[in-house]
């Protein structure tokens, strides 16, 4: 009898709590579909670009895995630069030369096994294969590594943050903090700011091991690559903050994980989304990881400057700014004080 009270009472806490149901239920059907949408895509071709080849030898390339694009040397060298093309096909004293553009070891070698079986035979000296960036020694991790730089590092400010700001609400601190002339925006700017410092710490310390002890493929500049960190770091606790206000415990802040990181996850660049449908490709754009992914790729495996990835990191400031405003908002509207 008393098993049953209790059984009794956790079914209508249930009951209350929709938000737990909706976990429970929703969130592990909403992670398989994600992961059905990414892993289950097998229309990715290899964009080759061809440059004076003969055309014998571009009828023997002409297949469905590979989509060629006839090009001048210099437009095909700057898309590859820019990791348009998988790779560039010259002609180049009476034999193919391949340029491929390395920074995905997994492109690179199916760029470099599918042409040498394509083009075995065409002339009697080897084919000759060169890598614009990365090299044959480029392995899987090192092509995903600054990816999970950038996800741990938003991943862990965003869960702290988050609950932090929580804590402060729900034990009363805040109260007593706005009973003082202190502005919710002060009170916002002066949290964002004092975990900021922590987040350059935490920034700089994931970054170095990384890249030192890890030992991560790098030829960019370490400072670019803290940069875009700590971007990513102050975007991730602008917005745990945030969604700090519509969680009343610890608990409900956790749910919002398989909503907000999960998705990520998945379309940030950690695996290929090229050969997805249009619509699926945008859901990326609208999450900030990706922009730091793809900064830190082009740092760390393309040695890009601060002048190629000026535009993330524009986008990714963006993102900050306009999470702390809506945070205001969220402060003044949802929190009773």
């Amino acid at each position: 009898m008393n098993t049953w009270t209790v059984m009794k009472r956790i079914l209508m806490q249930f009951r209350r709590d929709k938000r737990s149901m909706a976990l429970m239920i929703i969130a592990p059907m909403l992670v398989l579909t994600l992961m059905w949408l990414v892993l289950n895509n097998n229309d990715q071709s290899l964009e080759i670009g061809i440059v004076d080849v003969p055309a014998q030898l571009t009828n023997q390339l002409d297949n469905e895995d590979i989509q060629l694009h006839q090009l001048t040397k210099a437009e095909a060298m700057d898309q590859l630069s820019d990791a348009s093309l998988d790779a560039v096909i010259q002609w180049h004293n009476g034999k193919p030369k391949v340029v491929i553009e390395g920074s995905d070891p997994s492109t690179a070698s199916s760029v470099k096994n599918l042409l040498q079986q394509t083009l075995s035979g065409t002339s009697k000296s080897p084919m000759s294969v060169e890598f614009l960036h990365g090299s044959s020694d480029l392995n899987l991790f090192d092509y995903i590594g600054p990816v999970l730089i950038g996800f741990f590092v938003f991943f862990f400010v965003f869960i702290v943050g988050g609950v932090s700001f929580l804590r402060e609400r729900t034990q009363g601190t805040l109260e007593r903090v706005l009973a003082t002339p202190l502005k919710r925006s002060e009170l916002v700017l002066g949290y964002l700011g004092g975990f900021g410092l922590f987040t350059i710490l935490q920034s700089l310390l994931i970054a170095a091991f990384s890249i030192y002890v890890l030992k991560v493929f790098m030829i960019g500049w370490f400072i670019y690559v803290l940069l875009v960190t700590f971007l990513l770091a102050l975007t991730a606790l602008s917005l745990g903050t945030l969604l700090s206000a519509f969680a009343k415990n610890k608990f409900q802040m956790i749910q919002f994980i398989p909503l907000v990181i999960v998705p990520q996850v998945f379309f940030s660049g950690l695996f290929p989304v090229e050969g997805l449908s249009f619509w699926l490709q945008a859901i990326g754009k609208i999450m900030p990881l990706t922009y730091g992914a793809e900064a830190l790729r082009g740092i760390m495996l393309r040695g890009e400057g601060l002048a190629d990835i000026q535009l993330y990191i524009y986008i990714l400031a963006g993102f900050a700014i306009l999470f702390t405003l809506l945070n205001i908002l969220a402060l003044k509207r949802h929190r009773r004080l």
